[in-house]
């Protein structure tokens, strides 16, 4: 790695082998005191988001919440954001959006979606939490193992464009979720009665049929299968499991 992107392999994997013992909730307030005023995450406020979110704002309400208000999301994730916001205390969510010279520019018609997925997604999600990222050294998110494909695998620690990227839920399956949610009477996202189980922008998001994987409605018919912010890390992964 360049002078300019330090090897961080040897730190991310020191913080598996703390992290590994922990139970979730415990292994974000590790995180979040370990790295305060370093540390943000990353939340679509989408169907299974509500589990970290509650986990974060236990461990520190203040802690930096990322979220990508791409201009095409359901109007029942924004209202679902405002009612987590809500019931959990949470202080500091950060509402990214593409520039307006960007969207005029690569996307006047708001059409890019329906032939560029990649350049669209690009556009609205992966530039914005680039920018916003760059003052934190970690960042956390809610990806599972459970989701499949490049999922599968999903470390506890990964070092990514030279920021280390936690994945405390990357053991939790659907039963450990709706246990949890359950027993913190945490209110679930409202398009998952209608058979939504991953939500992301309306256009590219269709329901999920009986026995399929929890992301076959995203981008169907494609062959997509991530938006591009979290593509396969291009360093080392550090294993970990909780």
């Amino acid at each position: 790695m360049s002078a300019a992107c330090p090897d961080l392999r040897p730190d991310a994997a020191a913080l598996a082998a703390e992290l590994a013992p922990l139970p979730a909730p415990q292994a974000v307030a590790h995180l979040a005191a370990r790295f305060r005023g370093r540390i943000a995450l990353v939340s679509s406020f989408g169907a299974e988001s509500a589990v970290l979110l509650h986990m974060a704002a236990a461990a520190d309400p203040a802690l930096p919440v990322l979220f990508l208000d791409t201009g095409k999301l359901f109007p029942e994730t924004l209202a679902y954001r405002d009612t987590l916001i809500r019931r959990l205390g949470l202080r500091d969510v950060r509402s990214l959006r593409p520039g307006p010279a960007a969207l005029a520019a690569r996307d006047p018609l708001g059409g890019l979606w329906g032939f560029a997925p990649d350049a669209c997604c690009a556009l609205r999600k992966v530039a914005p939490l680039a920018a916003a990222l760059a003052p934190f050294t970690l960042w956390l998110n809610g990806r599972k193992r459970a989701h499949g494909g490049d999922r599968a695998t999903l470390p506890l620690v990964e070092v990514v464009e030279g920021k280390l990227k936690a994945n405390p839920l990357a053991a939790w399956d659907a039963a450990a979720l709706a246990a949890y949610q359950a027993r913190h009477a945490l209110p679930p996202h409202p398009l998952v009665a209608e058979g939504y189980a991953s939500i992301g922008c309306r256009p590219c998001t269709t329901r999920t049929e009986a026995g399929e994987s929890p992301r076959a409605g995203r981008w169907r018919g494609t062959g997509k299968t991530e938006c591009g912010i979290h593509l396969p890390s291009p360093t080392t992964p550090l294993t970990g499991s909780h």
